[in-house]
């Protein structure tokens, strides 16, 4: 007799074996797929068969020869292997947390009764068979496309539509039997897989430690990167990358963000390589231009003009250049060359410059490119770039570069990242499911700035991640390769890479100004600047009345796509204030400095009213603002200004040149003060000679007497070299060089004043002196510079770093510090020295702020550079003490970026750290975590480093197995979920926090290698085994119902919003939506 069986209307193969099935009855399948819930479906009728032969008809647990075979082949195959737990419609099976339970006694059954063999060829045989053999003589078979799967007897949930032919007719099923044994017994064709099948039921039902259920979870979440590793040996082999002079050069970490950066430029069209201060952002960049130039592209390197050299060095046809070869051919502009348009930037014709032909972008420092304000009547450097380079002419890729990319200002990313994806807000829709790159910034900005109104002892940055989600984690990990100096430490072997050298504790200088005592006091100093109108600086605000409108229509500017008006006359405003600043700072600097600043602007005020007295008879009521080109030659007796001109008979002159001439009398006040301190009564001065000689007599590294002495001023540094440079000379017989801004000078003999040159002879080791066929090889020992030297240098053979001034930005100092503090130096220990205004550091900080009025500095700016906004009483106290304690912390210890007291680091906002887990781990045991079946679990403990964020329950790893684009925003690691829930079905984390969850995983099971068996005898007892996980299938209903609350509640917000998406598709219905991955039971 035959039927037809297609698991719906016609009947269903698992009902059909059951009433064919007799006690003792021999079974013989061809299956692709075997799982254990077909078996437990089956398993009243399979417990009493005599055997059964079960034969995979495709190759699985086979060791191929053949190393070529296709990778869509390993795909299926490994497919196969794991599906013995997790195929298709069965994660409903497994989502109720039985699987333990029933691997245990399928285990045990096939030890008794099965023996399982493995087809070692594809396609060897077509089709799935079942054949039954009873005692009685009666037979049965089914032939057709039913598996051993729930889905293939017809038990699942969605069943999709079956052909099957079944037929009880003796000799077709005799037949049968036959084709079946001649293939079963043919060495040539099947071996035996019993074993490798009971090994992978065992990973079902063994306890599993804390650590490889952490690994487990990471294998799955970041699976793509584990796929990105593979790829990596392709892409340094495949086009001979491995074998250029920059690869030969890099540690095993740089390498990594090579290969990281150039799949995100594949993937992405770019990347921000962000990686802390001193970890060689630069030669990263250089290998990944290489990679580009060996495909024929052409490349541009976009640096501040004060690193141009550092770029031009490995490209020069040089003795010098290291990397020569490679032949490195791409072309160097300065920022500031993209508000050119004729001239020459070194060898390039900018007039005739093909601006769009460019395959690859470096911008360097590129967070100089924060801000796209418009400017009126002119292309601005961000829309030059944004327009002629990477909108138009070829496809563009964009690599950017900066230690500090985001800070305080977490929006700072968004112009930055708006060159990667050619301003497309949705360019990252489809790649990493972030629908709405500026929706992302914005509310990580929100929760930012709710953040820092917090007290201080509230503002905790873990207390920020908390509440950031995981939309701008994702937008960071997809465009970002961040790595902190801990993290080197932490995962890199330091035999290879070498060690960071001893930070000392910093030592604090504070000195006085005047060794005679006659100079005023910094309160009579700063009493006196708070008196300066600085009308010089705003002219604007003397304009009269009835003109003012005009002068608005010429100067100021809109913003934020045209919401709002920035005033000139505002950001002159803005300007007095940083007038005042600047002059406290530069008597911080040095009493000479001070003196020439308080000099340049009493010049500059005389100037003026000159300016006013000579042009007080001159009117001409034909002339109007608005109709002139300001920088005509036969108007400039009638305006006055400098970029913003304004004309004389527009002013009112009465009260202009009042507040003049008493700024004046200020001033001169100031400068007499400043003029009696020479050289020989100036105190910090006589204070750095002294730090100078102890160096010299006692050395922290043996025989090293370098030093490096930063300042925030060319004119201190001047004035230091004057003062220093012969004094060491005849003391110690050292040679010195100063470089600034404005140019370089030294008192070696016999070499030629180039940046360059003058740094490597200062760092001989680090800048291959001994390479160049110098005049002499005699060495520079004292070297006094501005910051234009505070990036991008490598001067390790230092170890003796002074800052003679105080950056109001502490990212400057840590910058500065690491043109020593570096990976691999030759010195043992390094050596911060800071001077320091000869004040309480409280009464330093409440000066600065009165100067400053209400206008205060946020400390760590993304740039390096001061941000100026307004802000009000309470946010300025908060800032104040914010400021207090990071200078405090500067005076005790020298800090990292990502360490700055209250400040945010891109490296706090990576998932790096658990990728490296990740990969050191399977680096270890390569294959462990591809076969590990998923749905299982481990237990842990709390144990004390965070009983304060634990609570006893369980957290979720959940795959989400049903397309919805929607919930793709309420997860940074869509389709992935975490969801943590406590014993009481309380939801402690939801699947928003994942990176705290995380956080916390880590802490709990990272480097736990051992079970934990008291746990697992309790667990155990209270379930039976894992007979009975009804408990903790509530949870996970609970965590599923978690997930769809979120997601709607998101859905509700995106409806009601600009662009907002409906709430009524793609819904998420519940736990059958889901696979469960793995579980860890927190006790």
């Amino acid at each position: 007799m035959q039927q037809i069986l297609d698991n719906r209307t016609k009947g269903a193969v698992g009902e059909y074996l059951k009433k064919q099935i007799d006690k003792g009855a021999k079974l013989s399948i061809v299956s692709a797929y075997f799982t254990i819930f077909a078996f437990d479906e089956l398993k009243l009728q399979l417990s009493n068969i005599k055997d059964l032969r079960f034969l995979f008809s495709e190759p699985t647990f086979v060791r191929e020869g053949n190393h070529k075979e296709h990778k869509e082949f390993e795909i299926l195959k490994h497919k196969r292997e794991t599906a013995i737990s997790e195929l298709g419609m069965e994660i409903r099976l497994k989502n109720n947390l039985s699987q333990k339970s029933i691997a245990t006694e399928c285990a045990e059954w096939i030890m008794k009764k099965v023996e399982m063999r493995s087809l070692t060829k594809q396609e060897a045989v077509q089709g799935n068979t079942f054949l039954v053999s009873n005692k009685n003589g009666e037979h049965a078979a089914i032939v057709g496309s039913a598996d051993f799967t729930t889905n293939g007897l017809g038990y699942g949930t969605h069943t999709s539509l079956g052909f099957n032919m079944a037929t009880s007719d003796h000799n077709v099923v005799e037949q049968l039997l036959s084709s079946f044994d001649a293939v079963w017994d043919d060495p040539t064709m099947t071996t035996n897989v019993k074993d490798q099948i009971l090994e992978q039921l065992s990973n079902l039902f063994i306890e599993n430690s804390p650590e490889s259920i952490y690994m487990l979870t990471l294998f799955h979440i970041f699976r793509s990167f584990v796929e990105e590793s593979d790829a990596n040996h392709r892409i340094q082999s495949a086009i001979g990358l491995d074998k250029t002079e920059i690869w030969s050069k890099l540690y095993h970490f740089q390498r990594d963000a090579v290969i990281g950066g150039i799949n995100k430029l594949e993937k992405f069209g770019g990347c921000i390589i962000a990686d802390s201060v001193g970890l060689g952002k630069t030669f990263e960049a250089l290998a990944v231009i290489k990679y580009y130039e060996l495909r024929n592209s052409r490349v541009l390197v976009l640096a501040p003009k004060k690193l141009r050299r550092n770029w031009e060095v490995y490209k020069g046809n040089d003795i010098s250049n290291i990397l020569e070869n490679d032949r490195l051919r791409y072309d160097i502009l300065n920022h500031t060359d993209l508000s050119r348009t004729s001239g020459k930037s070194g060898d390039i014709t900018l007039e005739t410059l093909n601006w769009g032909n460019y395959d690859l972008v470096v911008i360097d420092e590129s967070h100089n490119f924060r801000n796209n304000e418009p400017a009126k009547g002119r292309m601005t450097r961000y829309e030059k770039l944004m327009q002629d380079i990477i909108k138009t002419g070829v496809k563009t890729k964009v690599l950017l570069l900066s230690a500090t990319p985001v800070n305080n200002r977490l929006n700072d990313l968004k112009n930055q990242i708006a060159f990667i994806t050619e301003g497309n807000d949705a360019a990252l829709a489809k790649s990493a499911g972030i629908r709405s790159i500026s929706s992302t910034l914005n509310q990580a900005q929100r929760k930012f700035n709710a953040w820092s109104k917090l007290k201080d002892s509230e503002r905790k940055v873990e207390r920020f991640l908390d509440s950031l989600g995981m939309d701008y984690f994702n937008l960071l990990n997809t465009l970002t390769i961040a790595r902190s100096r801990k993290h080197i430490q932490k995962y890199y072997n330091t035999e290879e890479i070498g060690e960071f050298p001893t930070r000392l504790v910093p030592i604090n200088i504070k000195s006085d100004i005047d060794l005679q005592n006659q100079f005023p006091s910094l309160e009579v100093i700063n009493n006196t600047i708070r008196r300066l109108k600085l009308a010089l600086y705003s002219p604007l605000s003397y304009v009269l009345p009835e003109k003012r409108s005009e002068y608005s229509q010429k100067y100021d500017k809109q913003v934020g796509d045209g919401k709002g008006i920035f005033k000139q006359v505002d950001r002159e405003s803005s300007l007095i204030h940083l007038m005042r600043v600047n002059l406290l700072k530069r008597l911080e600097s040095s009493v000479h400095s001070f003196g020439l600043t308080v000099n340049k602007i009493k010049l500059a005020v005389d100037s003026m009213i000159h300016a006013i007295e000579q042009g007080q008879t001159m009117y001409d009521p034909q002339l109007n603002i608005l109709d002139l080109e300001t920088d005509e030659g036969q108007l400039e007796e009638l305006l006055i200004g400098n970029k913003v001109k304004v004309l004389i008979q527009d002013l009112d002159l009465i009260k202009l040149k009042q507040d003049l001439l008493e700024d004046r009398k200020y001033l001169q006040t100031l400068f007499n003060a400043a003029h009696q301190v020479e050289p020989s009564r100036d105190t910090k001065l006589a204070d750095l000679k002294q730090i100078i000689q102890q160096k010299n007599q006692i050395q922290i590294n043996e025989g090293n007497k370098k030093i490096i002495i930063f300042t925030a001023f060319s004119d201190t540094a001047e004035y230091l070299y004057g003062q220093i440079a012969p004094w060491i000379k005849e003391q110690y017989q050292l040679e010195s060089a100063l470089i600034t801004g404005d140019g370089q000078k030294t008192t070696l003999k016999g070499i030629k004043t180039e940046f360059n040159l003058l740094l490597t002879h200062f760092s001989p080791l680090s800048k291959g002196l001994s390479k160049l066929n110098a005049s002499t090889k005699k060495e520079i020992d004292i070297l006094i510079a501005t910051d234009c030297i505070s990036e991008g240098q490598n001067l390790q053979d230092c170890d003796y770093l002074i800052n003679y001034d105080i950056h109001w930005n502490p990212v400057r100092i840590i910058q500065r510090f690491g043109r020593i503090d570096r990976l691999g130096s030759v010195n043992k220990a390094v050596q911060l020295v800071n001077f320091w205004p000869n004040v309480a550091l409280d009464e330093y900080i409440q000066l600065e702020a009165r100067v400053n009025n209400r206008m205060v500095m946020l400390d760590i700016s993304a740039t390096g550079e001061e941000n100026i906004i307004v802000v009000d009483g309470k946010s300025s106290m908060n800032d104040l003490e914010y400021r207090r304690k990071q200078l405090q912390q500067l005076q005790t210890e020298v800090l990292d970026l990502e360490d700055l007291s209250g400040g945010i680091s891109i490296t706090d906002l990576t998932l790096d750290d658990f990728k490296m887990d990740l990969a050191l781990f399977i680096q270890e045991y390569p294959k462990k975590l591809e076969s590990m079946p998923t749905g299982v679990h481990a237990l842990v403990p709390i144990p004390d480093k965070v009983k304060n964020e634990c609570v006893p329950g369980v957290v979720f790893c959940l795959k989400q197995t049903t397309n919805s684009n929607r919930d793709i925003e309420s997860s940074g690691i869509y389709p992935y979920y975490l969801v943590y829930v406590s014993d009481q079905g309380d939801i402690h984390l939801t699947h928003t926090s994942a990176k705290a969850i995380l956080d916390l995983y880590k802490g709990l099971c990272n480097g736990e290698e051992q079970v934990y068996r008291d746990l697992c005898d309790v667990f155990n007892n209270e379930t039976k085994d894992g007979a009975k996980m009804d408990v903790y299938t509530e949870l996970l209903e609970q965590a599923v119902t978690s997930i769809i609350g979120v997601n709607e509640e998101k859905g509700l917000q995106s409806l009601f919003s600009l662009g907002g998406t409906s709430i009524l598709g793609d819904k998420i219905n519940g736990l059958d939506d889901f696979e469960l991955l793995s579980f860890l039971i927190i006790k």
